[in-house]
């Protein structure tokens, strides 16, 4: 065991860059306390949760309300999120020309965290693979390749506290050839030289930024080459490590284990994080927070669990669907106990009527629960560690709770694009949001026709700006006429002001 060990030696990296230290541990596959440090920022506790955002806020949750309600110590941020499909359009967050230009951008508060990556978590696969140059990332417009010397180029513009180095990670691919693994190693390696090389031009004056170098979710033996590089040429360069398979943290260096553990592993349940905990990672993204969020699911579990009930062994779910209209008449809070703003100004019935009407303002209530609610849980895994008793805790949680989040029941809010997986155009495949207008059936076409034929009859020079949308009005009427001069009606008419004189 080892206590307030710095991951930062002596003429290892500048003193206003990254710094990591140990507060408590008992080996590199064990749970562990660390505090992670950068000058001007919140120091962050660890174990602990980063926001994981969309184009660079995390969603439901304006800036002013982060400030004020969500506790969260830093956020992650793609590169994803700001380019633009072709490559001679500059993207406008690079033409901002000022000190941080990301932090300004996205308005994140001065003692926030910001960690930048090339993409998002989780990543939407693309068609097309990954090169031994670029990488396939999603815009807003379509898929567009992203070359490791732009990226090195946009973290220096973008000045981010920490810089997650380039992977040549598969999305969606359940199986990987041997060959591919292979260039996987050599590509993320030569990456990796790039970014570090573009971090050493860093002038005097210009703000540093710290790397954290991906490790595969491949096979020790098959990334041995690019980690015997990473410990002969680059270990004194990096800061952390971006881990994209908790379960092969077991195959890591031990001379890699000082370093602060970022992990983009997707779990699937707050018992999966549990286990990630126990293996030694630090810092997370925690996409189902969002993903509970937009279902409508207000998360409610504590850790440690509470003393269950022995005339029982049925478990507890780990949320509460605000869809049921079993909350309509409900004055209680989201969650007992909690002390988030949703939970002292609010209630259920409140919130459940807000989903039902759609209003966004049911979204942002529940994301700040949320989060809230994993801020509590993070901060018992701490203290459970602290006082040595995980492993019991953690058994006790599993008994307690469901395995699994509940199921989504409602529609939600209106989905963005990236929020799906690739698919190839097809005219006939369901839209991904419902319509907003009704169909109309054949015989209001028909008269939507007629009334464009007459309309264009009567004035030609309007026959190419005539929009059938503007003529819905006319459906429902049995007879109408089309004044050639519209002016006529105006005249006619008296303001409130002429009235009145």
């Amino acid at each position: 065991m080892s206590d307030g060990v710095s991951t930062r030696k002596l003429g290892q990296l500048p003193a206003e860059m990254l710094d990591f230290t140990l507060l408590k541990t008992s080996g590199s596959l064990a749970p562990r306390l660390g505090r992670l440090s950068f000058p001007g920022r919140k120091s962050i506790l660890t174990p602990a949760f980063i926001g994981n955002t969309s184009r660079g806020v995390i969603p439901h949750v304006s800036q002013d309300n982060f400030r004020r309600s969500a506790d969260v110590g830093g956020v992650y941020v793609a590169l994803e999120d700001f380019v633009e499909k072709r490559p001679h359009k500059t993207p406008p967050v690079f033409k901002y020309d000022v000190p941080e230009p990301l932090r300004r951008f996205i308005a994140l508060p001065e003692d926030t965290l910001l960690i930048l990556g090339a993409r998002r978590n989780p990543p939407i696969a693309s068609p097309h693979g990954n090169t031994d140059t670029e990488i396939r990332l999603l815009t807003s417009v379509g898929f567009t390749t992203l070359s490791s010397e732009y990226y090195a180029a946009a973290a220096r513009k973008l000045q981010p506290d920490i810089v997650v180095g380039l992977g040549d990670i598969p999305v969606g691919q359940e199986a990987i050839s041997l060959k591919r693994k292979d260039r996987m190693s050599d590509r993320t390696e030569v990456w990796l030289r790039d970014i570090v090389a573009k971090q050493g031009t860093i002038g005097e004056g210009e703000k540093a930024w710290s790397i954290f170098a991906p490790i595969l979710p491949i096979e020790r033996d098959l990334q041995s080459w690019y980690l015997d590089h990473l410990l002969d040429d680059m270990v004194d360069k990096i800061s952390g490590l971006a881990v994209y398979d908790a379960y092969l943290l077991d195959d890591l260096p031990d001379e890699l284990d000082h370093l602060p553990r970022l992990s983009f592993h997707v779990p699937a349940s707050p018992q999966e994080l549990l286990r990630h905990v126990r293996m030694g990672v630090d810092v997370f993204t925690v996409p189902f927070l969002a993903d509970a969020t937009d279902a409508g699911i207000v998360l409610d579990f504590t850790f440690p669990a509470p003393a269950g009930d022995k005339n029982t062994s049925t478990r507890r779910s780990l949320g509460i669907d605000m869809w049921s209209g079993d909350h309509a008449l409900s004055v209680t809070p989201l969650s007992e106990g909690c002390t988030c703003y949703a939970c002292t100004k609010h209630h259920r019935a409140f919130l459940q009527h807000l989903l039902a009407a759609k209003e966004m303002l049911g979204w942002v209530l529940i994301q700040l629960h949320n989060h809230a609610i994993l801020s509590a849980f993070f901060t018992g895994i701490r203290a459970s560690i602290e006082a040595g008793t995980f492993d019991a805790d953690v058994a006790a949680f599993e008994a307690y709770y469901e395995p699994t989040l509940p199921e989504k029941s409602g529609q939600g809010p209106r989905v963005r694009g990236y929020q799906f997986k690739s698919e190839s155009h097809d005219p006939h495949r369901e839209k991904k949001n419902p319509k907003a207008f009704k169909k109309y059936n054949e015989e209001t076409i028909l008269k939507l026709k007629a009334a464009r034929s007459q309309q264009s009859e009567k004035r030609p020079a309007m026959t190419d700006v005539i929009d059938d949308e503007a003529l819905l009005g006319l459906v429902q009427l049995d007879e109408y006429v089309v004044d050639p001069d519209p002016h006529t009606h105006l005249n006619g008419l008296k303001l409130e002001d002429d009235k009145r004189a």
